[in-house]
């Protein structure tokens, strides 16, 4: 078999494949272009089960590019909480709001117009461009790469842009004529349910005939990666800050900074370690550290009262390890035992609100603090 017998092999099989066995996902249920730019940054570095529910509720909220467009960013970022990554919300609804002024809210239909948009690269490019339009724009992410590197065997490294160009080269000569968004999917989908990226399941992959890879028994060494640099590790502390008196019930949040990580999200008031959390769970140093650090940093005079849990998240760059005191406000300040009346409100700072039980849900947090919270929660029997 020659080279251009074995595309065509290739292709054909894929694609016979995937109509037969392709899942039910929400997003495949339409050809509208809005509906796959949504599923496709949210599924960027997220599980297609995580994404599901995710997407239908955000479509029933904005299911249109001019509802999006107009819907306040506070909204949109808790309609995207849990998902993280918040940047690809707020580029998301920035390019919809483009979308909407320069385009009469249809998602344009060029290369050059919708590479354009503000985060959308290559992959959502020819995701949807081939998906919505059906138009042979190749669209390689981590799934393709594996499964091109394998099947042709291609022994270089997926992270080099120069392997990238040349499996969007090859990916374009792969497309069947007519079909480009249902061999787009048939390449992710291969890649998520067969070519998997640990104990591939090659006995049942329509491919595996004629997959170099397989043949020279190389398929669980492909694709070639090199390592990414690990995020770098960052000790936390955190204060859950309840009220007492008149706010009993009640527990302090801040809204972070306009710009850079997590932007206008909200959280738990949280400062650097000198040490990781299990170094400090429960132990007076870890305590003291917090409420020296938070009545510098923000005029907050604490009183910590015990430890609640050591927490985790990790980001594309940092990993926070945070140790977490449950706190009340020093006497004398709002929402203190025996502090004044909610005219000295303003003695807080400007970003910081209190919330409840069941107010808190109202604003947008990361990962890591709704586990805190509710955690907290559960324990208090709110």
């Amino acid at each position: 078999m020659n080279a251009v017998e074995n595309q065509q092999f290739f292709s054909r099989s894929l694609l016979e494949w995937y109509l037969v066995h392709r899942r039910d996902l929400p997003w495949r249920r339409h050809r509208n272009p809005y509906y796959i730019w949504v599923s496709e940054i949210m599924l960027q570095q997220t599980r297609v089960e995580t994404v599901k529910p995710y997407f239908q509720r955000f479509i029933e909220k904005f299911p249109t590019i001019e509802a999006l467009a107009d819907a306040p960013e506070d909204e949109v970022l808790k309609a995207w909480e849990g998902l993280g990554y918040y940047s690809r919300a707020r580029n998301l609804q920035s390019a919809v709001r483009e979308v909407k002024e320069s385009y009469g809210g249809v998602v344009p239909d060029t290369k050059e117009e919708v590479s354009a948009l503000k985060g959308v690269g290559p992959y959502t490019t020819g995701a949807i461009l081939s998906i919505a339009y059906n138009k042979p724009v190749p669209a390689v992410d981590g799934n393709v790469m594996r499964v091109l590197s394998r099947y042709f065997l291609i022994e270089e490294d997926i992270m080099k842009v120069s392997t990238r160009v040349r499996m969007e080269n090859l990916v374009s000569e792969l497309f069947p004529e007519g079909h480009a968004g249902d061999f787009t999917q048939a390449l992710m989908e291969l890649g998520a349910l067969v070519c998997t990226p640990k104990s591939p399941h090659c006995l049942t992959c329509p491919v595996m005939e004629h997959c170099a890879g397989r043949l020279e028994g190389k398929e669980e060494s492909l694709p070639i990666k090199k390592k990414a640099k690990p995020p770098r590790p960052e000790a936390r502390l955190a204060a859950l800050i309840r009220g007492s008196g008149e706010r009993a019930g009640q527990f302090l949040i801040r809204q972070r900074p306009e710009t850079g990580l997590l932007a206008r999200m909200w959280e738990l008031p949280h400062v650097l370690s000198p040490e990781p959390a299990y170094a400090v769970s429960g132990g007076g140093a870890g305590a003291d550290a917090l409420e020296a650090a938070l009545a510098a940093e923000a005029g907050l005079r604490l009183q910590p009262l015990h430890w609640l849990m050591e927490a985790e998240h990790t980001f594309s760059h940092i990993h926070w390890n945070m140790g977490v005191y449950v706190c009340e406000l020093a006497p004398g300040l709002p929402g203190a035992a025996g502090a004044a009346s909610r005219s000295a409100e303003r003695s807080l700072p400007a970003d910081y609100v209190w919330v409840d039980a069941h107010t808190w849900r109202e604003y947008a947090f990361p990962n890591v603090f709704l586990r805190i919270i509710s955690r907290y929660l559960e324990d208090s029997g709110a």
